[in-house]
């Protein structure tokens, strides 16, 4: 398991300039369960799939609620991301009892980076071992953070994490430009729709699909939405219609697939070539 003698501790560098506990907490990021935050003008909206340990278990919490205006959804080690929550949540309750207002995102990440980053500086501490997505509102307008344990943070469009959250985010790149005119149940849907695409084959095909998708999670944030974890019968509500919407979907893409091949012209559109993390301007 140990590359060489760099990575016996978090203050050790090695001759490469890398911190190799740092890098491991990033590793165990990638195996938890996938989760999906995208944004419009108005909501934010945080899809994570939940999955159970073993068939005798119920699956684990992956939204978190934080404040009124705000929470998060994890991947990695749910232990650390418990840590990390308490700690924003007694930050929110001291800035609301001193001045009587939700304490702003943007300030928020920043002073959770900060705790994060001490963590990786000390030889008797390891980083946090756990990526976290964070949604929420405030003045400005909708956010979607993204956090990761080595301390960095960004402001994003659109993000996915987690075990094999690469399809997620091709989804999210090919679908970003229509998010900012989407409504609230339409983003809903194209959330579901990016998350359906970490499920394994085996998940999507067969019996298993309905098992597999009643363990996704949603929460949404915004204006004049406080942060709110649909229950199942919403949930189930909004998969009925991301399934539909994907259908049509499909379809569409078929039949210009069709029209192409009878007229013979080549493709002069390109592919969307944007980045999903993107910081907004």
């Amino acid at each position: 398991m140990f590359r060489n003698q760099y990575d016996s501790d978090v203050t050790v560098w090695s001759p490469q300039g890398r911190l190799h506990q740092v890098e491991y907490a990033m590793e165990a990021v990638k195996l938890g369960a996938a989760t999906v935050g995208l944004k419009n003008q108005d909501y934010a909206i945080l899809v994570a799939l939940s999955r159970a340990s073993s068939e005798l278990s119920s699956s684990q919490r992956k939204i978190i609620p934080i404040d009124d205006h705000l929470g998060i959804s994890i991947s990695g080690i749910t232990a650390d991301a418990r840590i990390l929550s308490r700690i924003l949540r007694m930050e929110c309750l001291n800035f609301k009892y001193s001045y009587d207002t939700t304490y702003p995102v943007s300030r928020l990440i920043s002073y959770l980076g900060n705790k994060m980053q001490s963590s990786t500086q000390r030889y008797d501490r390891r980083p946090y071992g756990v990526g976290l997505l964070v949604a929420g509102y405030d003045e400005m307008g909708p956010h979607i953070y993204q956090v990761v344990p080595s301390a960095n943070f960004f402001n994003c469009k659109a993000m996915s994490i987690g075990s094999r959250s690469q399809s997620a985010r091709t989804y999210l790149e090919r679908h970003i430009s229509s998010f900012t005119d989407c409504t609230k149940d339409e983003l809903i849907c194209h959330g579901i729709q990016a998350i359906r695409g970490s499920l394994p084959n085996e998940d999507l095909a067969g019996k298993d699909e309905t098992s597999s998708l009643l363990n996704i999670s949603v929460a949404i944030v915004g204006k004049n939405q406080p942060f709110k974890i649909l229950d199942d019968i919403e949930t189930l509500q909004y998969l009925n219609m991301a399934k539909e919407i994907g259908t049509n979907v499909v379809q569409t893409n078929s039949e210009d697939e069709s029209h192409g091949s009878d007229e013979e012209k080549p493709r002069t559109t390109p592919d969307p070539q944007v980045l999903v993390s993107t910081m907004d301007q």
